[in-house]
């Protein structure tokens, strides 16, 4: 097959064939931010004469070496983003869906998400984005600058309003359609989808939104914390934020977390800020409000999300940390707990912290959005014997395999060694299904009725699935009310 090629008002690029999709690489949508456009909003592509090679990612934004980022080449010019689409032309322009990667705003990469399931099984255009992450998109050093060297907040938030902006006016030379847009994403993927649908300026730039697992107390910090969280990190970096390298901001982000979430538990510091601008409000705040921009949305948890928790600090999962991040919020720790029965072992505390984290705040939107738009819940409770064995079961993220396709990977092979790989292959036909028909037509399919109080009715993702009215309604009614402070 050919290598593809598209004409965009940039200039023309040239793609890879796939076994079973067309794919273009390392597209950028923004100029690189380094030397004097760090710490700046992004500014636009140059065009170029030729063809340009899109044949391979951009590096991943700069971040600590993990196994989800492995020996893949990091960098500042990371602004770039990749399509996928089917093989063949369409007699009318596909939906395009645009995801946007977890890793609490500090490390993973697009490149981990190939869309070639989606694409060719979907009839869809999907688009994976890489942002600048950590200290260089997500911390505002505003009190550090001077009209020679101005710095800019809000970053990364910028960068995906960019990719955004660059979809709609170029997205139709891949065959895409620029009025169908699908945002979604996962972890602080998800929150930035919440945050995106109340920032006044992404109107209409995107039509229907999923949020797979966000944690939307942490969507956004207030400008008072995110000024506190850029001076604590401020005073570990020999140089200005801007002549530090990039190794340096990194490990002085590590630091500044780590005293940040001793100092305020409970709290995430590393987020979009509330300047009042671009971002007018928390986004809970808005959805409350009824200020979201009123698309369909899909958004839900994982059963078991809290159970990675002992390899992740930000979450308080042991009996210690949650009561003094209850306390911080100004609930009962001692009520709460009653109603998770051999709390404080840890299986009742990770229950308890799952739905801390997580399931309240997700709870919030729901009953906020679904007087907006339609609006669909799900939990995924699905896990492989080894997984239940391990204790991990629905681990936060495990929904991804089958979303992007993945089921049949060396990763998810040895995931269900002990048994289950039959049926995690027909929930991620399910899964696609409907992410797929909610690409096409704003609705999933007819077997997942929308969320609308008082049902409540949310689709347990499962083997089998079903819909289930108001999971758990004693433990909503718990939780109404509680936030989380934000942290700095």
């Amino acid at each position: 097959m050919p290598a593809p090629e598209a004409h965009t008002p940039d200039g023309t690029l040239r793609g890879r064939p796939s076994t079973r999709a067309l794919q273009w690489r390392g597209i950028p949508y923004a100029a690189a931010p380094v030397g004097e456009l760090r710490l700046r909003a992004p500014r636009p592509v140059r065009p170029w004469t030729g063809v340009r090679d899109a044949t391979r990612y951009g590096p991943a934004a700069p971040q600590r070496r993990t196994p989800m980022v492995g020996l893949r080449p990091t960098g500042e010019a990371c602004l770039t983003l990749n399509i996928t689409t089917p093989p063949g032309s369409s007699p009318t322009p596909r939906p395009v869906l645009v995801f946007l990667h977890g890793g609490g705003y500090l490390f993973d990469t697009a490149a981990r998400y190939p869309g070639d399931s989606l694409a060719a099984r979907g009839e869809v255009v999907v688009v994976t984005v890489d942002h600048r992450l950590g200290a260089l998109g997500y911390v505002d050093f505003g009190e550090l600058s001077t009209p020679e060297r101005p710095f800019e907040s809000n970053l990364g938030l910028r960068d995906q309003l960019a990719a955004l902006h660059w979809v709609r006016r170029n997205i139709a030379a891949f065959g895409g359609d620029p009025g169908n847009v699908t945002l979604f994403g996962e972890s602080s993927g998800a929150d930035a989808v919440l945050t995106l649908m109340t920032v006044p300026a992404a109107a209409g730039l995107f039509h229907r939104a999923i949020a797979q697992s966000p944690a939307a107390d942490w969507a956004a910090v207030d400008a008072e914390a995110a000024r506190r969280f850029a001076r604590r990190l401020a005073r570990r970096l020999a140089l200005s934020p801007s002549a530090a390298t990039p190794e340096a901001l990194c490990r002085a982000t590590d630091r500044a977390l780590r005293e940040a979430l001793r100092t305020a538990p409970g709290g995430y510091p590393i987020a979009p800020v509330v300047d009042g601008d671009l971002l007018p409000q928390h986004p809970l705040d808005a959805f409350a409000e009824g200020r979201a921009h009123p698309v369909p949305l899909i958004i839900g948890t994982n059963r078991d999300e809290c159970t990675l928790a002992r390899f992740d600090p930000t979450v308080p999962s042991t009996a210690p940390a949650l009561r003094a991040a209850l306390h911080r919020c100004g609930a009962d720790h001692d009520r709460l707990a009653a109603a998770y029965p051999g709390y404080p072992k840890r299986a009742a505390a990770i229950r308890l912290a799952t739905d801390f984290i997580l399931r309240r705040s997700v709870q919030a939107v729901l009953d906020a959005h679904s007087h907006r738009a339609p609006t669909y819940a799900y939990r995924f409770d699905f896990a492989p014997p080894l997984l239940r064995l391990t204790g991990l079961g629905a681990t936060h993220g495990l929904e991804l395999l089958p979303v992007f396709g993945g089921v049949d990977s060396p990763p998810a092979r040895l995931l269900t060694l002990a048994g289950g790989h039959h049926a995690f292959r027909t929930l991620q036909h399910e899964i696609q299904s409907h992410w797929l028909s909610f690409a096409h037509t704003a609705h999933p399919l007819p077997t997942w009725p929308p969320y609308t109080p008082p049902h409540r009715t949310t689709l347990i993702l499962d083997h089998p699935s079903h819909p289930e009215d108001d999971p758990h309604p004693a433990h909503r009614l718990l939780w109404q009310g509680i936030r989380i402070p934000g942290a700095g």
